[in-house]
């Protein structure tokens, strides 16, 4: 039985500590809640919030799971926090509280603030510690700079267990210390920037991809311990990657050894299945009004980004926070207290939780997945935004898509979906993401999505990745996207890395690296991302040609001259303006052979004569190859 709380033997918390959660203004919850090693052969203190239990205590492998062995007794602070020590515990062990409702029910529950889980389909949290020497100095002290808005940033998005699995056995998952050297040599030859880690949070169900979340402060044990995913971050460091991982603070499952219903009533959600149940995930949704709750996931946020080393943290479903009627029809959602479908709650956590990590990690980013025009996601709460440093631009994505899926023929009546995202690029920071949501439940693989015959979709992906590479914004693509895989997404199994023994396939990742190095290369392409000096239209206008042509420009004037020829059709003597006459060269073309194209091109560089078109005061005759894209750059 642990003695009475409040002694230093058995509590970690300080007055100042209860009344910041209270407030919900505590950044740093797993250090006080949860279980602590006390040292060898001391035991852990245990500490758990469940104001509305009637009895709290730990079963685990140190008591043979009885109920009442190891008692926690609950603060006199009005804090609803239960607290003790067992002496017996010790590192390794498994354990859950065990807590006794007020209609005398047993709940057997993890530990929400757990750093170590066991393995699904097991259920119970585990003993343990974060030791670990990181050897990514070199990284911490950069990564502003890398991570800077008018720095490049090329995404890799990644699901750690399809990714690449174990060639002596398709069944089993890499570990993240196997992945962290496959990835990160793959990742350097193929020139990205950063990684996104679908959420590496534990979770129950594999089949949700990380996106049901249990364990807020604890790396899937899928893939090893806390200590491997460490060194996973910490060797991409070493190699110069950036690591950034999903997190899901929209909604949380209803396993019964999770969140929901934590001391027999909603405590992390709502009560009201009208705001606390999520339709399209059928799961509970947080109550971000309370101020327990918002403490414990801004303290989630910040762990990640403290004891792991992350880069950034893209935020999972931002939209279906925001608005309460989301999915739901009319007599389904209770309006705020002005009537209005805006989350009032939601939107206070989301700009204090983007505060607390700018404020503490000024050289990371956070990333919105939100999908409607709520404006000012990605401004400074300061000047009224939510205060994300970036947001994914999904109607730049879905026109693009759409456009791409359409026969050339009927191209020209659907010109507008290309050149219209450039109206709001500069509204936000937008990041031109093509996700795993793109190739999943029946979507079809990206070259499927194309049109035409085989050699035409191949074609037009080139296509599509040449144009996203040019626009305004940060890039990210999926897994599997970059060499042209012809199969959906599949997570219960490997990528198809045979394919890239195929001309075509080959090719296509031959393109996505050149692209990357391109990329990297050219302030252009990426210092002048969010600002509207950063792109010039050459010419928005003809679509019954369907080319497009535009330039990227740095801070310092220098240009990169991006063609888009939309159509199957060779364009010869094809008139581009250009500010200057002399040789332009002809710096990437995604039909030439080597990319699995037909050869059609310049030569590799062409002269700009003094004959101005479109208010140029030069121009280039250009041969432009059948869905194809060039990038031109003038000789220095």
């Amino acid at each position: 039985m642990a003695t009475a709380p409040g002694t230093a033997s058995t509590s970690l918390l300080t007055d100042h500590d209860v009344y910041l959660f209270k407030e919900g203004c505590h950044r740093r919850l797993q250090d006080k809640l949860g279980a602590h090693l006390l040292g060898p052969d001391k035991g852990a203190l245990f500490a758990v919030w469940a104001p509305n239990a009637r009895a709290v205590s730990v079963g685990g492998d140190f008591n043979g799971w009885d109920d009442g062995r190891d008692s926690l007794r609950l603060r006199e602070d009005g804090s609803g926090i239960w607290e003790g020590v067992v002496p017996g515990a010790r590192k390794g062990q498994a354990y859950k509280f065990l807590i006794t409702s007020q209609s005398g029910e047993i709940l057997e529950k993890g530990d929400p603030y757990a750093i170590r889980w066991e393995e699904p389909p097991r259920t119970a949290s585990i003993l343990w510690d974060l030791d670990y020497q990181w050897e990514d100095r070199e990284w911490m002290q950069s990564r502003g700079e890398r991570n800077a808005l008018n720095s490049p940033m090329s995404i890799y998005e990644v699901h750690l267990g399809s990714w690449k699995r174990s060639p002596d056995d398709p069944e089993r998952v890499l570990g993240y210390r196997d992945l962290a050297h496959e990835l990160a040599e793959y990742v350097l030859e193929m020139g990205f920037t950063h990684v996104e880690l679908l959420p590496v949070t534990e979770h129950p169900f594999y089949g949700s991809w990380g996106y049901q979340t249990v364990g807020y402060f604890a790396p899937s044990s899928r893939y090893g311990s806390p200590q491997d995913f460490m060194y996973f971050t910490d060797y991409l460091h070493r190699a110069g990657i950036g690591v950034i991982m999903d997190w899901v603070p929209s909604h949380f499952p209803t396993d019964a050894h999770g969140l929901y219903l934590f001391d027999g009533t909603a405590l992390y959600e709502h009560l009201d299945t009208r705001q606390g149940y999520h339709p399209d995930w059928n799961s509970a949704i947080f109550n971000y009004g309370r101020y327990e709750v918002s403490g414990f996931l801004t303290s989630s946020a910040l762990f990640w980004l403290r004891s792991y080393h992350i880069d950034g943290l893209r935020v999972d479903g931002v939209a279906s926070m925001l608005y309460l009627d989301y999915s739901r029809e009319d007599g389904e959602w209770i309006p705020n207290e002005f009537g209005g479908n805006e989350n009032l709650e939601a939107v206070e956590f989301l700009r204090q939780c983007n505060q607390a990590v700018y404020e503490e990690f000024p050289d990371v980013q956070t990333t919105a997945e939100e999908s409607t025009s709520w404006p000012m996601v990605s401004r400074p709460v300061y000047l009224g935004g939510l205060g994300f440093g970036l947001k994914w631009n999904m109607g730049w994505m879905h026109d693009t898509l759409e456009y791409f899926s359409l026969d050339p023929v009927f191209r020209k009546f659907h010109h507008n979906e290309l050149t219209f995202s450039i109206w709001y690029a500069f509204t936000e920071n937008f990041v031109l993401a093509i996700s795993h949501d793109e190739v999943v439940h029946g979507k079809g693989s990206l070259p499927g999505k194309m049109a035409g015959d085989v050699w035409q979709k191949m074609a037009n992906l080139r296509l599509l990745y040449g144009y996203m590479f040019g626009q305004p914004g940060k890039k990210l693509l999926f897994m599997g996207g970059e060499f042209g895989q012809w199969a959906e997404w599949n997570h219960d199994r490997s990528l198809d890395w045979h394919l890239l023994q195929a001309p075509l396939h080959a090719g296509m990742a031959a393109w996505v690296r050149d692209l990357n190095r391109l990329y990297r290369r050219c302030p252009a392409l990426y210092e002048q991302d969010f600002h509207p000096d950063g792109f010039q239209w050459e010419d928005c206008h003809d679509a019954d040609q369907s080319v497009l042509s535009f330039f990227r420009r740095d801070g310092g004037g220098k240009v990169v001259l991006v063609v888009c020829n939309c159509t199957p059709v060779v364009r010869t003597q094809y008139r581009v303006g250009v500010p200057e006459s002399g040789e332009w060269k002809e710096v990437l073309n995604s039909d030439a052979g080597c990319y699995g194209g037909s050869g059609v091109g310049n030569q590799g560089r062409v002269h700009a004569l003094p004959e101005p078109v479109h208010g140029f005061s030069a121009s280039l005759r250009l041969t432009l190859p059948p869905l194809g894209v060039l990038f031109l750059e003038p000789e220095a």
